[in-house]
């Protein structure tokens, strides 16, 4: 694997390329850029001639950058390869799930943050077998809990669009939100991940913190069933071809946008 680090420390990112080639390969060369911003998201972008990782310095530096890296190489290792989560269009997999209805702009977004909590069990499913995931518990965990307690007093007003608009339109971007708080329903979607990929790599006890959490979290968005969504991603095949990954996509997207009636007939 040929990983160069720009703008930062390049330790963690070097030692997770020891540790991961130890079971994989990347067949082309990876960038990673440390930015300064600590709101920048990591975030990974591919072309033919390589891989690009952008990071935080924030997170860069941070107790998971290591654990950060392994599960971007793998989203990396599964786009090389044409794993079907990597390669299936989530803007097909909500036509197919919504035709001809209109449902809130912050469902169809929060659909396409969905379809990354999928890939993103499958990239853990790769680094996983060669880390522990104690580290990531701890992230889920404090991520959940600042989602829970920022949650709004009163439920968060959106705009309704049609869920099939003209392709040059997608991917869509975020409305304006009339509260600043976090969204209850996709708080207990991401409960509903972070317990599933608890559970599917046995890291935590039923007593742990995690599950009173996904409780609370579930309390304030009550049209959202939490086991429903727990069981779409603890179930996901651990290896599906194209048609079996595309019928989970659009399933898990179809319970989403029309849970409590969220998508009518146009």
């Amino acid at each position: 694997m040929d990983v160069h680090v720009q703008g930062g420390p390049a330790e963690p990112f070097l030692g997770a390329r020891n540790l991961f080639s130890t079971e994989y390969d990347l067949e082309r060369p990876v960038t990673v850029r440390i930015k300064e911003d600590p709101d920048e998201r990591t975030r990974v972008s591919h072309d033919d001639h390589g891989h690009r990782l952008t990071i935080s310095r924030q997170a860069a530096t941070s107790a998971v950058a290591r654990e950060l890296a392994l599960h971007e190489f793998a989203h990396m290792h599964h786009y090389e390869q044409g794993h079907p989560s990597h390669t299936q269009s989530t803007e097909e997999a909500i036509y197919l799930a919504l035709p001809g209805r209109s449902v809130e702009r912050r469902k169809l977004i929060h659909c396409y943050q969905i379809a990354n909590h999928m890939k993103d069990v499958y990239a853990d499913d790769v680094w996983m077998a060669m880390a522990p995931g104690d580290k990531l518990v701890g992230l889920l965990e404090s991520s959940l809990a600042a989602a829970v307690a920022d949650r709004p007093a009163d439920p968060p007003a959106w705009e309704r669009v049609d869920a099939a608009p003209p392709r040059h339109e997608w991917p869509l971007e975020p409305a304006t939100r009339l509260t600043a708080a976090s969204d209850p329903e996709i708080t207990a979607v991401n409960a509903a991940f972070a317990l599933a990929l608890c559970e599917r790599h046995d890291l935590v006890e039923d007593d742990h913190r995690l599950y009173d959490l996904a409780h609370a979290a579930a309390h304030d968005a009550t049209d959202v069933n939490l086991a429903e969504f727990k069981r779409h991603f603890a179930s996901l095949s651990p290896d599906p071809d194209e048609s079996e990954f595309r019928k989970a996509l659009v399933d898990v997207t179809r319970a989403y946008a029309t849970a409590n009636g969220g998508a009518a007939a146009d």
